[in-house]
């Protein structure tokens, strides 16, 4: 029997997942530097981000809907949005703490995270995989001991990047469990309020204000909404039907040239030269551990 193609971490998308996910790149793109240009509190920016988010897929949510039948995936749909926000906590403390550039590199640690998953919980990791992953390593280390010599905050904020990439490789994990039973309208509307829904107790208990902001605040908000929110994540949730989550966490690496650039464009923030050899290791080291992954697997099943 052949896999199916969500299950191939060889196939290449088709050209319409493809487009999908050069929209998404270009969506959350924007999430980092937007994020830096906020001074609303993290938690409150992650409460009304997703609150709009879900509010915006509800009405498609709707149609699909059939509560006995998606009763499983509705579930691993609401795993996912507790697990998303705090992913999204480390991230937007990360990309407050230390570069766009930096922490964005860090974050796209997530297919080895998601590789290291699959590990513990019984898979297979290829030898040459390992390779990968200790190149990978070299990276964040070259990154953690610039920034640390900058500054503590830096530093920690690389921490937060780092725990944020974990969350996200199990974020994406829950999330193709989800998406096996239902709708992806349906699957984003759970899974951004159980996020919203998440970190607004969490606010209201840290005393973050969550109403009184500047317009330039609430423009953020939306665009944050509009770009990383529904450009961003949901175009690259509808293709997890179809495309293997180790091939999305790849493609999702253009995240960080194309923040980098709206980074220096928006805020002027260009990284210290020292940690651009640090972000191309990280970047090389998970290409190879995806790759490699896909080679064995597809040398496996010949």
């Amino acid at each position: 029997m052949q896999p199916h193609a969500r299950d191939s971490h060889i196939a290449i998308p088709a050209r319409p997942d493809l487009i999908r996910l050069g929209l998404g790149i270009i969506g959350i793109g924007t999430s980092g530097p937007l994020i830096a240009m906020s001074s609303m509190p993290v938690l409150t920016l992650i409460f009304w981000r997703n609150l709009g988010g879900s509010l915006i897929t509800l009405p498609f949510a709707i149609r699909h809907v059939r509560l006995k039948s998606d009763r499983e995936g509705m579930k691993w749909a609401a795993i996912a949005g507790v697990i998303l926000a705090l992913h999204f906590y480390g991230f937007f403390l990360a990309m407050r703490m230390t570069t766009v550039a930096a922490g964005t590199a860090i974050v796209a640690l997530q297919p080895i995270f998601a590789a290291l998953f699959v590990k513990f919980s019984g898979g297979l990791i290829p030898s040459r995989a390992w390779f990968g992953m200790i190149v990978s390593f070299l990276g964040v280390l070259l990154i953690s001991g610039i920034d640390l010599q900058i500054s503590l905050r830096s530093f920690l904020g690389d921490i937060a990047a780092l725990i944020s990439a974990a969350l996200a490789a199990l974020y994406m994990m829950a999330g193709s469990k989800a998406l096996r039973t239902i709708e992806t309208s349906t699957y984003t509307t759970i899974c951004y309020f159980f996020c919203a829904m998440t970190a607004l107790p969490m606010a209201i208990i840290a005393g973050n204000e969550l109403l009184h902001f500047t317009a330039k605040q609430w423009w953020i908000v939306l665009g944050l909404i509009i770009g990383a929110q529904i450009l961003g994540h949901t175009m690259f949730n509808s293709t997890l039907k179809r495309v293997s989550p180790a091939v999305v966490s790849l493609i999702v690496f253009f995240e960080v040239p194309v923040s980098s650039i709206l980074a220096v464009w928006w805020l002027d923030q260009k990284p210290p030269l020292g940690i651009i050899p640090g972000i191309a290791l990280i970047l090389f080291g998970c290409v190879l551990v995806v790759l490699r992954t896909r080679v064995d697997r597809a040398q496996a099943n010949d």
